[in-house]
């Protein structure tokens, strides 16, 4: 049995707090993953550009709600579906993940969950474990799946490492270029490409 786990972001979905960057004009928060490795320093600093700027989960969900994947990207995951399993392994949140799922057709996700006070303003957040995309993959594995895994950013790297196949998509230069033993693909067709190959390896139930 197979299982392709798929970050989120930059994978199928543009990146969420780019697009409220340039929706709100707060540049500040165009950072993410792909600039940030550390998560915790990148939410908190995250966090102290929300409250002062007071920008309001509803407006954040606003914009997601305005978005659409990537193009393709819907399709890819149908595709997936007539291999295996899919989860979406993400560090987003579930306040901001629902509406995309709906886009997606509602495949699996595991990620985390947000504190916002009576003003609607987001004021922390709370991780479903540390470390949760490996962890996961770990899991999955002591099941006996065979586990696919495909991301382009720092918090994907011990979910790509861990899995039975993991995948580069579209990831930037400096960071692909620190892990040369995993296989960088630059579209959809490439990835089927690599996943299709690595099907063929595993022995026929």
């Amino acid at each position: 049995m197979i299982i392709t786990c798929l970050d989120l972001e930059g994978v199928l979905f543009p990146e969420v707090w780019i697009s409220v960057a340039e929706k709100t004009g707060i540049k500040d928060l165009r950072l993410t993953t792909r600039d940030i490795s550390d998560y915790d320093e990148l939410m908190q600093y995250r966090l102290k550009i929300i409250a002062k700027e007071k920008l309001t989960l509803k407006q954040i969900q606003d914009t997601i709600a305005s978005m659409e994947p990537f193009q393709g990207a819907v399709e890819f995951v149908d595709w997936l579906r007539e291999q295996g399993q899919v989860i979406i392994l993400s560090d987003t949140f579930q306040e901001f993940a629902k509406p995309i799922m709906k886009m997606l057709k509602m495949p699996t996700i595991f990620c985390h969950s947000l504190g916002v006070n009576e003003e609607n303003i987001i004021t922390s957040y709370r991780l479903r474990i540390e470390d949760a995309k490996k962890k996961a993959v770990q899991s999955l594995k002591q099941l006996n799946y065979n586990i696919i895994a495909a991301g382009d950013s720092f918090n994907d790297i011990s979910m790509l490492k861990e899995a039975d196949k993991g995948i580069f998509y579209c990831p930037p230069e400096n960071i692909a270029s620190q892990f040369p033993d995993i296989p960088v693909t630059q579209n959809y067709e490439e990835l089927k490409e690599q996943i299709s190959a690595f099907i063929k390896t595993l022995p026929q139930s």
